[in-house]
């Protein structure tokens, strides 16, 4: 039977069945609370997480202890504090379960072992950096040209079904606006409907 994370690498970058069989024992199933964090403040992370399903925020606070949500991570997705793994320094975006999580973690150095010897899954590792790079220009780009209300719109359209799961201050700061200013513009779209 072909697992769900098997499912989730293969629709980016097919792995053949030997490479399939050498890293998949690595992984571990493991669930995360609500409020749980996967990846802690100024820890120096060694793991990622295939996210099967549930939600994680990545985050960052500033010096008067605000908040921001950098991202959300929606299962299937895969999480992971990739700068503190790269580069072996403490981590300063901290990834939170906003929802109960079931994940399949993973030691990054134990994975990373096997690309040399498995060129298809270099290719995969390659093709979620790239998505990512990607994934961070676009929301660099909406919050800096797009107002409120278009990311707002975007919101929706990338996750449909958070907006019923997560309390309105995360969705708000992920937008870059506050609480009240993501009511007004519910507001307002909903008289208008």
């Amino acid at each position: 039977m072909v697992s769900v994370l098997q499912q989730y690498f293969n629709a980016i970058s097919l792995l053949n069945q030997d490479t399939w069989d050498t890293i998949f024992p690595l992984f571990k199933p493991t669930t995360l609370k609500a409020e749980e964090y996967f990846a802690e403040q100024n820890a120096i992370a060694k793991e990622i997480a295939f996210l099967e399903s549930g939600c994680v925020r990545a985050f960052f606070t500033n010096a008067e202890g605000k908040e921001y949500n950098k991202q959300f991570f929606v299962g299937p997705s895969l999480i992971g504090a990739y700068t503190s793994l790269l580069q072996d320094t403490p981590n300063r975006i901290p990834q939170q379960a906003l929802t109960d999580c079931k994940i399949w973690v993973v030691n990054y150095q134990a994975l990373e072992q096997n690309y040399a010897k498995f060129h298809d899954l270099e290719r995969l590792a390659r093709k979620i950096a790239e998505y990512y790079f990607l994934e961070k220009e676009r929301k660099e780009l909406e919050m800096a040209l797009q107002d409120a209300t278009q990311r707002y719109f975007n919101f929706r359209q990338q996750f449909p079904t958070l907006e019923q799961l997560i309390p309105q201050y995360h969705i708000a700061s992920y937008l870059g606006i506050s609480a009240t200013q993501l009511s007004r513009i519910r507001r307002k779209l909903t008289d208008e409907a």
